[in-house]
């Protein structure tokens, strides 16, 4: 097995801190199904008290927060509006249809975000042969838009013409904080102009596991029940919600770190001939980078950088995907593209 060195896969292969660890370790738990888990008590009125939403709920995965978002929003039938490049699009295998059985309908937005008037013209005429449009959903910030991030503006306006229309809102926050990070908008302002949201712990902040979800107190409750459809309580959960809790406290404010690491990795890799960015403009932790001008494809090339101990995503046959993190230092993110031209150079 190979030994990853510099893991510019992505920032879910982050690790846990020494500190974070420490707070595992002494975390107090209890039966969360009951809510007698005072750390995921803890964590979840924490979120809430971010987002400035009525209370939250500790879930395993932004994955299943995501699912059982559109399963409270959703009925069989109904018909969600999200960008052709969305998360639950491309990744999440379909749940929206094979669990609360609504379907999805793409819209083509610029690197991932889309214009209120562009819902507007997806909305259904209301025939009884169609699908009824039931809610929109926004990824904040879009990974396969390239770490974009949403206009606070932008989702106003969406959200105007969803309450026009009777359409609820939920935002994918997989990287909620890096947006707000590098747009300066707290979290609660982007927060605001939707019903549900949910927070990773698992990408940026460096948590081993999980996610929170957040709403008012019927769409929450809602959400319970579908957790106990989709796997039950987790119980002593606060070992891995003190995760969570540390990472709010010591790990917002360095994702500005991973920022200007990923500006120096696209200012670098993008000066190698033969390479394109794909987003030249970096806002976030993201760089996509083309190497069709290269002897390699990019599985080739991301093997091959495998072999030295670098490991980079290839997320299409001539495109790759690097994604900073807290375990990738600037020392690492010269060396691996320093690699990346030694390579495409022999």
């Amino acid at each position: 097995m190979q030994t990853v060195r510099i893991n510019l896969y992505s920032d879910t292969q982050t690790q846990p801190t020494v500190g974070m660890r420490q707070a595992m370790a002494g975390a107090e738990v209890g039966d969360e199904q009951q809510f007698l888990d005072p750390s995921v008590n803890q964590l979840c009125e924490e979120v809430s008290s971010l987002l400035k939403k009525d209370c939250a709920l500790f879930l395993p995965s932004g994955t299943m927060c995501n699912q059982i978002a559109l399963a409270v929003h959703c009925a069989p039938g109904d018909e969600i509006i999200a960008d052709q490049t969305a998360h639950i699009v491309n990744n999440e295998a379909a749940g929206s249809a094979a669990i609360c059985g609504a379907a999805i309908r793409s819209v083509h937005g610029k690197r991932g975000i889309f214009t209120a008037e562009d819902v507007e013209l997806s909305l259904r005429a209301g025939r009884a042969l169609e699908p009824k449009s039931r809610l929109v959903v926004v990824e904040q910030s879009s990974n396969a838009g390239g770490g974009s991030v949403w206009p606070i503006k932008t989702l106003e306006e969406i959200s105007l013409v969803a309450r026009r229309y009777d359409l609820a809102m939920h935002m994918d926050g997989a990287r909620l904080l890096n947006a707000t990070i590098a747009s300066r908008i707290d979290a609660y302002r982007y927060a605001n102009v939707v019903d549900s949201v949910w927070l990773d712990l698992s990408k940026g902040l460096g948590c081993p596991v999980g996610a929170v979800l957040a709403g008012s107190d019927k769409f929450i409750k809602e959400a319970w029940r579908w957790k106990h459809r989709l796997g039950g309580a987790m119980r002593q959960a606060g070992v891995v919600a003190a995760a969570g809790l540390y990472a709010l406290e010591h790990h917002i404010d360095r994702l500005a770190i991973d920022h200007t690491n990923a500006k120096i990795f696209a200012d670098l890799v993008g000066a190698i001939d033969g390479i394109t960015l794909l987003n030249p403009e970096v806002e976030t932790n993201l760089v996509f980078f083309d190497v069709s001008q290269t002897k390699y494809t990019s599985e080739e090339l991301s093997i091959a950088l495998r072999e030295h101990g670098v490991w980079i995503g290839a997320p299409t046959s001539t495109s790759m995907r690097a994604v900073t993190h807290l375990d990738v230092s600037q020392a690492d993110i010269e060396e691996a593209v320093d690699l990346i031209s030694k390579l495409l150079s022999r």
